[in-house]
């Protein structure tokens, strides 16, 4: 039996793909589970999973009956024991018995795991209704196999009986997912195939794009029942879930940390009101020349590069745009749909130098040329980042001075660009003039540590205006010091939208919605 699923708008406009989202239900009552069974229809789930092993004391008869009577949605009951992750610790007989008990009562699914298979397949002897479907199971905790490995589990999986198969493997690496999807889209029977952990958040969202079965989404963010799983509310209108079919183009923001990123909140909701069949993800990249070789086709379309991958990017790259070259970072690269080829670009100093003059122009600066021309310009940071503002800054007529925590790589920096070196313990005591700017490109103050700031409070009122990079907290304890001494601040969320107008025309080939970029990061 395949659950229909009729075509529907879910807030986010027509259904295109038959995958489902499930929702793991896991309370200490039968009552609790209820509750969360009408709270998952009205969130946007279609199924439920039952845990069995989460209840605190459980009558399998009068239980089961309760839940099935009650439920609004197709159901999944699963009563995973402690040795395959789960709550139950008691004898298989007792398992059984209730797994056979929600078969007979109407249950549309069960979940057996592949250890008990056969175990479980002697018990019923045959007896299994037909309404029900069985999906057998096997979770490594540790890591995704290889994909000889992966094929060879699947083969044991559907000989041990199963309908549907499930497997759940372990990211160590966001590469290991491609094996995953490599498996899913071949398999020949409904398939559910899970990449544990922030590294592997990609199979969760991009099933229904390989032919996935279901995907777990949960209620309540951190509530989960496996590492990694984002909540239905995300799937749906973070990641427009529904509307992912096979022909969607893939792309994401690469970085090492990237869950504070709010990039996929803009490009998805803008995807979705330019009607343009892409999904923008968080890409959780410890080594990204295998990120590049390992996706490979042209299905992955671009990707946004933030910390700490501006540099490597570049390298890796085809062809860099002469400004990125000069800068020696790109922030952008874009798989060239007919050759393959990686484009690389830096759309980073347009938004961070435009929202600086602009800043200044609200200060009083006016005139043709820039407001930054012959200022005292102060980047903390030799990172990508830093370098595309210094590049900016001298672009446009500024008096560059680059401080980093280690003197060495500032140096190497002006060497290039010009300008002078200081160690970031210097800023305490530099102030050669008055109304300088400053401009951090760390993550120095970024959530969680955001007790942190690159410069005393003491030393900045010798600055017109303070730039912070950061925008996760808008107000950085570096921008609000500098509020406090009267400096004029520009937040990163106004580079950050700025950066993103030329990314967005160049992955979609549509104009940017500039105002649409405001609206989102107006609450932000």
């Amino acid at each position: 039996m395949e659950i229909a699923v009729e075509s529907m708008a879910s807030g986010v406009g027509m259904r295109k793909n038959q995958t489902l989202i499930c929702a793991p239900l896991m309370a200490d009552t039968v009552d609790q589970v209820v509750n969360l069974m009408h709270k998952s229809k009205a969130t946007g789930a279609d199924i439920v999973e039952i845990r069995l092993d989460h209840l605190k004391s459980f009558d399998p008869q009068s239980d089961i009956q309760k839940l099935m009577k009650e439920c609004p949605l197709p159901t999944l009951f699963t009563y995973r024991p402690i040795w395959e992750g789960g709550q139950y610790d008691g004898d298989e007989n007792t398992r059984f018995n209730a797994l056979q008990l929600c078969m007979k009562l109407g249950a549309d699914h069960i979940d057996i795991e592949l250890k008990a298979a056969h175990e479980f397949n002697k018990f019923l002897n045959g007896d299994k209704p037909e309404k029900c479907k069985v999906i057998v199971s096997s979770h490594n905790y540790d890591s995704t196999p290889s994909s000889e490995e992966l094929g060879n589990l699947v083969a044991r999986i559907q000989a041990a009986g199963a309908d549907i198969v499930k497997f759940a493997t372990t990211a160590v690496d966001i590469t290991d997912v491609a094996r995953v999807f490599q498996i899913t889209v071949h398999c020949q029977v409904p398939i559910i195939a899970m990449v544990m952990g922030e590294r592997g958040l990609m199979s969760r969202i991009l099933c229904p794009k390989f032919g996935g079965y279901l995907t777990f989404g949960t209620l309540e963010a951190g509530k989960v029942s496996a590492p990694g799983q984002p909540t239905i509310e995300q799937l749906l209108n973070l990641y427009n879930f529904r509307l992912i079919d096979s022909d969607t183009k893939v792309f994401g923001i690469i970085g090492k940390p990237v869950s504070h990123s709010k990039s996929p909140k803009l490009y998805n909701r803008a995807f979705r009101e330019d009607g343009f069949n892409g999904v923008f993800l968080h890409l959780l990249v410890d080594d990204l020349p295998k990120f590049f070789d390992t996706y490979s086709s042209p299905d992955f379309s671009g990707f946004s590069c933030t910390i700490p991958h501006k540099e490597v990017a570049l390298s890796r790259c085809d062809e860099v745009d002469p400004v990125a070259k000069s800068i020696g970072a790109v922030n952008c690269v874009i798989r060239r749909p007919n050759d393959g080829k990686l484009f690389g670009c830096n759309t980073d100093y347009i938004g961070a130098i435009s929202a600086i003059e602009d800043g200044l122009r609200e200060n009083g600066a006016s005139g043709p040329v820039s407001p930054l021309a012959g200022k005292l310009f102060v980047v903390i940071g030799a990172g990508g980042a830093g370098k595309a503002l210094a590049y900016g800054a001298k672009e446009k007529g500024a008096r560059v001075v680059i401080a980093n925590r280690t003197y060495e790589r500032a140096k190497e920096l002006t060497d290039i660009i010009g300008g002078q070196a200081l160690s970031l313990a210097d800023l305490e005591s530099f102030h050669p003039e008055s109304g300088m700017i400053l401009a951090n490109t760390t993550s120095i103050g970024m959530q969680p540590k955001i007790e942190e700031t690159p410069v005393p409070k003491e030393a900045l009122k010798h600055y017109e205006l303070v730039f912070d990079a950061v925008y996760t907290p808008k107000i950085t304890r570096l921008l609000g010091e500098a509020q406090e001494v009267g400096a004029k601040i520009v937040t990163g969320v106004e580079m950050f939208i700025g950066q993103a107008y030329e990314q967005y025309e160049r992955f979609t080939g549509l104009p940017a919605p500039k105002q649409l970029f405001k609206e989102i990061m107006g609450d932000h």
